[in-house]
This record gives C-alpha cells, sequence and structure tokens, in this order.
C-alpha cells in the first residue's frame, strides 16, 4: 500500500474516531490519539522529511489537508456537544419565566426610630430645627451647667455612667479645666445639649436634641438602661409659661389625637422654673380611670418649664433681656402609649414577630 492509500485509510479512521466521541472526554481523546505530540496525523507531518523529494509536495499538501479536516471535524463535533449539554440542562432545570418571582422581604424603620422621626416633623412643621451633641458628656455639661448641685443625686455612681473622673494626675480638657470638671459620662439626659447650642447660637433659638441616653437602671417593664429622649429648647425675648403650654398642647395633639386632653402637674427639675409634668388623659378609658391609668385617667408623657435663669447665666444668656422654655421627650414612653406596649422591653428584644406589626 502506497503513502497515498495510507493516508486516505487515516482520513476514515479519523473520521470514524470524531464521529462515535459522544462526550468530551471521548472527544478529546480522540483529538490526543490524532493530533497529538504521538497522533497518527502528527506523526505522517513528522514523516515528510523521508519522503523523496519528488513525492514530497503531493504528500504534504494531502497530510495538511488531512490535518485540517481533523481540526475542523472536532471544533464541530465540541460544538455540538456543547449545544446538547445545554439543551439537556435547559430541558432537566426548566424555568418558567411566566411564574411570579419570590419577593424578597423589605425592611421597615424600627418603631422607636418611627416616633423619633414624627416626634421631628411635628416639632420642625412649626419651625424648629433639629440639633445634636455628644453622647460622651462633662460633668459641666450634664449637671453643673444645668444648675444640679453637687450633692444632687443623679450625680452618684449608683445613676450615671462615669468613664473618667477627675483623679489625681488627670489631665483635664482646656475648656473643661476652665470649669473646673474634668469628670467624663455617659450622658444621662439629652439636655447637656441646650448648654452646647446656647454656648454657641444666639438667641432667638427654637430646637429640638434627638439622641440616646444612659442610665445605670435594671430593664424592667417601665425602664431601660439605654433609651432615646428628644430635648426642646426655646429661648426667646418674651417667652412664657403661655407659650410653653401652647406648644406642649399642639405636641400632645399632634401624636395622640385632637380629642385627648391634657394636665400640668407642678414638679422640680434643677434646670427651669417653674417646672411642670405634662400628662394626657388616657386613651384606654377615656380618663374615666382604668388600671392602665393606675385609676387616675391621667399618663405621664415628659417634663417640661421654663429656663432657670441659672442655665441663661452659665450659657451666656442675659435673663434679663431673654426667656424661654425647655422640655424632655421620652420616645419609648411616647411609642408604649401609642401602641398599647405595657412593657418597654418588647421594643428592643429585635422579635421579628412584634415588628412586623409597626
Amino acid at each position: 500500500m502506497g503513502l497515498i492509500e495510507e493516508l486516505d485509510a487515516l482520513e476514515a479512521r479519523a473520521k470514524d474516531m470524531i464521529a462515535a466521541a459522544d462526550d468530551a472526554a471521548a472527544l478529546e481523546a480522540a483529538r490526543v490519539a490524532l493530533l497529538g505530540k504521538k497522533g497518527e496525523i502528527t506523526q505522517v507531518m513528522h514523516m515528510m522529511g523521508k519522503v523523496a523529494p519528488e513525492e514530497r509536495p503531493v504528500l504534504g499538501k494531502r497530510a495538511n489537508e488531512l490535518r485540517r479536516m481533523a481540526e475542523s471535524l472536532i471544533e464541530h463535533a465540541q460544538g455540538d456537544l456543547k449545544r446538547q449539554a445545554m439543551q439537556q440542562l435547559m430541558a432537566t432545570e426548566a424555568v418558567d419565566v411566566t411564574l411570579p418571582g419570590a419577593r424578597p422581604t423589605i425592611g421597615h424603620a424600627h418603631p422607636i426610630n418611627q416616633i423619633k422621626e414624627e416626634i421631628e416633623d411635628v416639632f420642625c412643621g412649626i419651625g424648629y430645627t433639629v440639633e445634636a451633641g455628644p453622647e460622651v458628656e462633662t460633668s459641666w455639661y450634664n449637671f453643673t451647667a444645668l444648675n444640679a448641685p453637687m450633692d444632687h443625686p443623679s450625680r452618684s455612681a449608683r445613676d450615671t455612667f462615669y468613664v473618667v473622673d477627675n483623679a489625681p494626675g488627670s489631665v483635664p480638657h482646656p475648656e473643661e479645666h476652665a470649669h473646673g470638671e474634668s469628670d467624663v459620662l455617659l450622658r444621662t439626659q439629652t439636655s447637656g445639649t441646650q448648654i452646647h447650642i446656647m454656648e454657641h447660637q444666639k438667641p432667638p433659638i427654637y430646637a429640638i436634641v434627638p439622641g440616646t441616653v444612659y442610665r445605670p437602671d435594671t430593664a424592667d417593664a417601665c425602664h431601660l438602661p439605654q433609651f432615646n429622649q428628644v430635648e426642646g429648647l426655646v429661648v426667646d425675648e418674651g417667652i412664657t409659661f403661655g407659650d410653653l403650654k401652647g406648644t406642649l398642647d399642639y405636641f400632645a395633639k399632634a401624636m395622640f389625637g385632637p380629642e385627648r386632653k391634657t394636665r400640668y402637674r407642678p414638679h422640680f427639675f434643677p434646670f427651669t422654673e417653674p417646672s411642670c409634668e405634662l400628662d394626657v388623659s388616657c386613651h384606654v378609658c377615656g380618663g374615666k380611670g382604668c388600671s392602665f391609668c393606675k385609676h387616675s385617667g391621667w399618663i405621664e408623657i415628659l417634663g417640661c418649664g421654663m429656663i432657670d435663669p441659672n442655665v441663661l447665666v452659665n450659657c451666656g444668656v442675659d435673663p434679663e433681656r431673654y426667656t424661654g422654655f425647655a422640655f424632655g421627650i421620652g420616645v419609648e414612653r411616647v411609642a408604649a402609649l401609642r401602641y398599647d406596649l405595657p412593657d418597654l422591653r418588647t421594643l428592643m428584644t429585635g422579635d421579628m414577630r412584634f415588628l412586623n406589626q409597626f
């Protein structure tokens, strides 16, 4: 058999091998057997140097045609196998694109944040600005500048989280040194931001200060060691208790409904004089008396009062020219009253069965 006949026979075998390959592994084996380093077609190409010169052009052309034919058949076979695999995958993992998709769970604001934002909206609607203050304060801003004496019970370590005290060898901040106090603490109230605002802003001032406060209380139905307050501050010429009452009456009706009544009870706060606590009529019994309101018909929601002149003096504000009022709203307290929650701790559990209701 001549070399041309051997090439014809090799072409037939190559076609059969490639056609018989029914998967990627078999096709790769056929490629190696034909075109690999020791493949049959490769060996033929290496033999061209031993062929007689007069036969070399014809045999070389035939061998190149055979190699190109094998490469082309293998390439087409690879494409066919890929298409078959895709069709099989689509058949076994078919998806009906007309069916509705799985809707992701969309989150929403926590009820505490909802209430806080609603309080902000109420006061921004009547011209107040929203301010912020540091959560880590000094005794000057948290107590002394707010007219709290050194022996006030709230200044004890049982009622305040102290971070750094004025122990011998401590170096206070220059501003703290100017006030003679270097105690550092987690603020127990947002009222300290009043001092920051009045130190850097001249009256008229109409501002609220939402923020987190900290007290070493044991968590129970009515107390939390970390909670949120919204402090209110007004300083201007001619401000009276009537302005305070009108503002808070408007707030109570905006938050709890126009039918709710308000009551102001005398109280004591070091930084306001006169001071009082604001009650709203019980929404459960309509003010008639029930177990929820302890049969009084009223529910306390916040403390307030006219700013003590000493506080204005501590901030460099002339008390002969300016007067003002302040109030502190407990956000969790308002949320509990708004949503009829008997226990404040339910707001902090993170239980989605509870939170998804709001």
